[in-house]
């Protein structure tokens, strides 16, 4: 049994620097009344909720929801790296889509430290410890933090095998600060020239400098997603609906190529777009707007190539063309993408949401893209997984 699933209620606050935030229930609590606002239904009438964070205890989910309502409902609480926001609106959709309920909440937060993200438990074994093994191999550096070899290493390869120049990485940062000026609830507003990033605090020579990568950062967001009949019975907005939806996990290719493009996710992206694809019967050509999983200017670059919205080894002539942004082919990142907007782990699949929810129902202000009826995100998690989603304008 498979149905249509509207997406008919989206809400984020601010993302802030760690230390600027309320606490995670207070953050979680905002996030999910202005989803239920944003629908126009109360919370009673959620029947079951997917709550995603990455840094927190067992059942922190309900103790975010507890300040919304007490409701006795099925709570679920999801872990899945960068990628937990929208790991936990597939499985909203999963529920919805099968008929085990009409409506359902997706939420997302992360309550983060100052700092380069670490390990929590040093007892046992690492869920990324092929990674770091591979890592080591094929980068060195032990020096850098482990997210910049990861993200760097990859963007290193494809300079490497393309010629791809440092200051790419810096146009789509840029690009970024440009359109998260006039996003509300970015973090970082201010406009920032290719010059300006190329000249910031080196964090790898010749391959990465301080603004290339997105800061830690607080926040959280949520959707409510139903069925047709609960839309229609309660009068709700049904403009916008999940067309297509995929996740996928690492295969062998992920260690076995030695490609650090491979090791930051580069196949699995690129096999969960082809899904959506498939699915949907549409092609990276009919989409209209995109908010990718840009955590590193090198993994938008990179991502471009996975989801097709460029031939493979085309990724840097798409940014200097300008194909990438406003009057280009597909517009990338209106919100201002992680580099710009925040990147509460837990959070960043919902805020996704809610940027592309707005743009398909033409209620972005000045980051519309005009006559967009196609929208496709991409949320990554290193360890790993990978969610694609189609949304469509009805």
């Amino acid at each position: 049994m498979s149905q249509d699933v509207h997406v008919v209620g989206v809400g984020m606050i601010p993302f802030t620097k760690p230390g600027a935030n309320q606490p995670y229930p207070q953050m979680a609590a905002h996030a999910t009344n202005a989803a239920l606002k944003d629908a126009g239904i109360g919370y009673e009438l959620v029947q079951q909720a997917y709550v995603g964070y990455v840094y927190g205890d067992s059942t922190a989910g309900q103790r975010a929801l507890y300040e919304v309502g007490m409701t006795g409902i099925p709570v679920v609480n999801v872990n899945n790296n960068c990628s937990t926001g929208s790991t936990a609106l597939f499985l909203a959709r999963q529920a919805v889509a099968s008929g085990a309920a009409d409506c359902v909440l997706a939420l997302g937060f992360e309550h983060m430290s100052p700092g380069a993200l670490g390990a929590v438990f040093n007892d046992r074994p690492s869920p990324f410890d092929h990674f770091e093994q591979i890592t080591d191999e094929l980068v060195g550096n032990e020096q850098v933090p482990l997210a910049l070899r990861y993200f760097g290493g990859a963007g290193l390869a494809h300079m490497q095998q393309y010629g791809t120049q440092m200051s790419t990485f810096a146009k789509i940062r840029a690009k970024a600060s440009r359109h998260a000026s006039n996003n509300p609830v970015a973090l970082f507003r201010t406009v920032v020239t290719e010059d300006e990033v190329m000249a910031a605090p080196v964090m790898w020579p010749g391959v990465m400098t301080r603004l290339m990568a997105c800061p830690p950062t607080c926040g959280a967001a949520a959707a409510i997603i139903c069925s047709p009949r609960f839309a229609e019975r309660h009068g709700l907005d049904r403009s916008v609906r999940i067309k297509a939806q995929a996740m996928t996990t690492d295969r062998a290719i992920t260690f076995e190529s030695r490609d650090m493009r491979e090791v930051v996710g580069f196949s699995m992206a690129q096999e969960a777009a082809q899904k959506v694809y498939d699915a949907a019967g549409v092609g990276p050509q009919d989409i209209d707007v995109v908010e990718l999983h840009d955590c590193f200017a090198h993994n938008e670059l990179i991502s471009y190539e996975a989801l097709g919205l460029c031939p493979v080894g085309g990724a840097e002539k798409f940014v200097v063309d300008g194909d990438n942004t406003y009057g280009g082919k597909v517009v990338t990142n209106p919100s201002g993408g992680l580099l710009s907007k925040g990147h509460p782990l837990g959070a960043t699949g919902l805020a996704q949401c809610t940027e592309l929810v707005q743009q398909l129902r033409g209620t972005a202000d000045k980051r519309q893209v005009e006559g967009a009826r196609l929208a496709l995100q991409h949320n990554l998690g290193l360890g790993g997984a990978c969610v694609v989603t189609l949304y469509e304008r009805v």
